[in-house]
């Protein structure tokens, strides 16, 4: 795109989209309980069903984590970066069409620093802080690539159990990071398996300490390897959660603390976000991370940018490279094979095409999409995904913006 495009369609967004309008009611407000105001479940309720909640309770919990579990806090800048605003007149009909059919709790798409809109809906705001269900995958990734960048972590390629005691004679604990953060590492873990019995295992040892087991012993009972690494992909959110315990050790800071020095702050972040600790006081690396949208969108900014930021490489480009593009030798990971549509890189999921996209995907309907080439990046929450409604508005904008 040249200079005068994008000044050009800075312009047209600047006249067409509001930067924060006041939240709609939301496709079905009755099915998510609008009339009781969207309450927050009661903790040991909340507790007991667990992550995605009844759809009474939905909107209070994917905006309230830190309520219902015990959660560090990732600090705010002191001085916020900010994007530049829009003007506040009537957004395009693609947008209301959008929100109108699908249950959206936050849409908000920005174009490098200019936010084109910006929208809540079910009486939310941009004062709430909202889920991030797996997208905090991704962000686990980003720590990983700086760690291995000051050295506390010495090669990608090295197995956890050369950092953590605890992981030795382990199949994870054999592992080498890399294929963790491929999702690949071969050992059996039945997260989609009837039901997800596994998952609930784990969650059940980490994060509710039913077990007594402790965080690495609630990891490495699941040692049973069924595929060399680096051969396969198969969706397992253990995975990260190895390579959190790993960051700790090799960091030796809680991976709140290390995010707030390396990213939070630098960036410019404007709201405190909490991240849900297990009984150990590990932050939880497959769910339980909550921000503000522009947050999200700053994260999603300093992305776009190849983990740059206003001149300052925060995160090595190569890095950011070898993240979101496919090894000829593996090609298990490229979109169409490792999954269906989609690819996979260091915990984003790989967009098909040949503009080279990424995106931080949680459960439900939570995406940060991001065009590097444009600078485009699109936050959306939800409390639920229809048939890819999120995906197919995407592509519309950036046949639009793009």
């Amino acid at each position: 795109m040249s200079l005068s495009r994008r000044a050009l369609l800075a312009g047209l967004a600047a006249a067409s989209f509001p930067r924060l309008a006041v939240a709609q009611q939301g496709l079905d407000a009755a099915l998510w309980d609008a009339r009781d105001g969207y309450p927050v479940p009661p903790t040991p309720l909340a507790q007991q069903e667990g992550n995605p909640w009844p759809p009474k309770y939905r909107v209070g919990a994917f905006t309230h984590i830190d309520a219902i579990y015990r959660t560090s806090t990732v600090r705010r800048a002191s001085t916020p970066w900010m994007f530049k605003p829009a003007a506040a007149t009537t957004p395009i009909p693609l947008v209301d069409d959008y929100l109108a059919r699908n249950p959206v709790t936050g849409l908000l798409v920005v174009q490098d620093d200019h936010i084109f809109f910006e929208r809540y809906q079910y009486a939310r705001s941009d004062r709430d802080r909202f889920v991030s269900q797996s997208m905090v995958k991704s962000i686990t990734g980003l720590l990983v690539g700086i760690a291995v960048s000051e050295g506390a972590i010495g090669s990608v390629d090295d197995p956890p159990e050369k950092y953590v005691d605890g992981f030795k004679g382990s199949e994870y604990g054999r592992t080498p990071l890399r294929d963790l953060l491929h999702l690949s590492s071969g050992v059996d873990f039945g997260e989609e398996r009837d039901g997800g019995p596994d998952l609930s295992r784990l969650w059940a040892g980490m994060v509710a300490g039913r077990s007594g087991r402790g965080t690495i012993a609630s990891i490495t009972q699941f040692n049973k390897r069924i595929a060399p690494p680096g051969r396969r992909f198969h969706y397992a959110s253990i995975e990260p959660d190895v390579l959190a315990v790993v960051l700790r050790y090799a960091t030796k800071k809680s991976m709140s603390d290390y995010l707030q020095e390396k990213i939070w702050q630098p960036i410019g972040a404007e709201s405190d976000a909490p991240w849900l600790v297990d009984a150990q006081g590990f932050n939880l690396a497959h769910f339980g991370f909550s921000a503000v949208l522009r947050d999200y969108a700053r994260l999603g900014r300093l992305l776009a940018h190849d983990g740059a930021w206003n001149g300052r490489q925060m995160l090595p480009k190569q890095w950011m490279l070898d993240a979101t593009t496919v090894r000829a030798s593996d090609p298990y990971l490229t979109p169409g094979t490792a999954m269906p549509y989609f690819g996979y890189g260091y915990l984003v999921w790989l967009l098909p095409g040949p503009r080279r996209q990424f995106a931080m995907v949680g459960d439900l309907g939570q995406r940060i999409i991001i065009d590097p080439p444009s600078k485009l990046v699109m936050v959306n929450t939800a409390l639920d995904e229809k048939a890819g409604a999120s995906w197919a508005f995407w592509r519309k904008l950036v046949e639009q913006f793009c």
